[in-house]
């Protein structure tokens, strides 16, 4: 603890957003103790190389963390690894540790995250069935990801799909089976589906739409998965991607003001109590520039967030009010999001997608600019952005000819 002023800063979650939190407080001139809880037993990391360059074991567990941990002892941030907070208790200003132990705080941050989503689906437990999100599930699945194996990988999202990219590269035999009638059908237009669709099949993995699992067929270990109209899947790994749930039982039990999409905070990132913050994938906030309440699964969110929660922590009122943005890396593709497309009546397509590899899809609500996908083309993503930012009308027909310069409409 400090001797300066004797006062402690605990951060629960040792995630994106809790590194980045511990780290706001101490340049926005937090003397006393900063400790951060997690209950994974690594160090705070970068989650998007699990299901790419970690899951191929082109990078290992010192490769993809934040910061080293001579990094956090130099800003006297310390960790208490591998351990679960069960209570908070508001009045009294304690935490209870799943090791019996209680701890006093003067200001928390709640960094919690968010969990798998896990389905039902009889047979799930058998040896080769897995979910992907932490260092821990990589691990486990590797031994299964090898050459010439067969994978089904459950959900056509954004997660499910960089594994197929990653475990294909791997040379395994890939099947993606989606429910709903194209994969990416939750996030995204239908060009972009059908271009995904078209990218994957191309690289040996096999689309399966409108079919759902109801049984992971094998004795001890996984030998096929079956759909619910018969079909079989053989399989000796299976990635199960239904998507995330954020953390809120610990809040919300504590008397937190939780709403069904997450903690609510303020543009501060101040939670109902004003000594604690909240920021990262469990947070319910409201955004400006689309004028309705949102829970965001970004690292972009829970970094920009957790630099606002950090500077609420010190008495330093910093909004957050930023143009959410999100990218995801297949094979040879950069796909970068800038803006939320949801509630899009049009789009206007720049470059050839159905044969290429190369494009950016502009998404309109009537006349509003709302969003852009750009795939390997990072002018298009900046301009977008910028678009967003200001504003601007946009004239629908230069966004699709290729003989204007995209700068010039910013």
């Amino acid at each position: 603890m400090s001797e300066s002023t004797g006062k402690v800063c605990i951060v629960i979650g040792a995630s994106h957003a809790g590194a980045q939190l511990a780290e706001s407080v101490r340049k926005h001139g937090w003397e006393g103790e900063v400790l951060v809880i997690g209950n994974e037993a690594f160090l705070p990391y970068h989650r998007p190389p699990l299901s790419k360059d970690f899951l191929a074991g082109q990078k290992s567990v010192d490769n993809i963390l934040l910061k080293s941990a001579a990094a956090y002892e130099k800003l006297n941030i310390k960790f208490r690894l591998n351990t679960w907070v069960t209570k908070i208790d508001q009045q009294n200003k304690t935490l209870s540790l799943d090791s019996g132990e209680t701890i006093a705080f003067d200001k928390l941050a709640l960094t919690l995250g968010a969990r798998v989503r896990k389905v039902p689906i009889n047979g799930s437990e058998k040896a080769g069935v897995f979910y992907l999100r932490t260092i821990d599930d990589i691990e486990n699945i590797r031994p299964y990801a090898l050459a010439g194996k067969k994978a089904v990988i459950v959900g056509g999202g954004y997660i499910g799909l960089e594994t197929a990219s990653a475990l294909r590269k791997m040379g395994m035999e890939v099947t993606v089976i989606e429910m709903m009638s194209r994969i990416l059908q939750r996030v995204t237009g239908e060009q972009i589906s059908d271009f995904y669709s078209r990218i994957h099949t191309e690289e040996g993995v096999k689309i399966v739409t409108d079919t759902a699992i109801n049984q992971i067929e094998g004795d001890k270990a996984v030998t096929a998965v079956r759909s619910q109209d018969g079909q079989l899947f053989p399989a000796d790994l299976v990635i199960i991607g239904a998507g995330i749930l954020p953390n809120l039982e610990l809040a919300a039990e504590a008397g937190l003001n939780v709403e069904q999409g997450g903690i609510v905070v303020d543009e501060f990132a101040t939670t109902s109590n004003p000594d604690i913050v909240a920021a990262g994938d469990c947070t319910w906030h409201f955004n400006p520039t689309y004028e309705r309440w949102l829970r965001l699964e970004s690292v972009q969110n829970a970094t920009g967030q957790a630099r606002v929660a950090g500077a609420a922590i010190c008495g330093q009122k910093l909004t957050y009010n930023e143009i959410p943005w999100f990218w995801s890396d297949q094979y040879n593709l950069k796909l970068q999001i800038a803006g939320l497309s949801q509630g899009f009546d049009n789009i206007v397509i720049r470059g050839d997608i159905a044969k290429g590899r190369q494009f950016a899809a502009f998404y309109f609500e009537g006349d509003k600019f709302i969003a852009v996908d750009a795939v390997n083309m990072p002018v298009a993503f900046m301009v977008g952005k910028r678009l967003l930012l200001s504003k601007k009308a946009v004239d629908k027909s230069k966004l699709a000819d290729e003989t204007v310069d995209l700068k010039s409409l910013m």
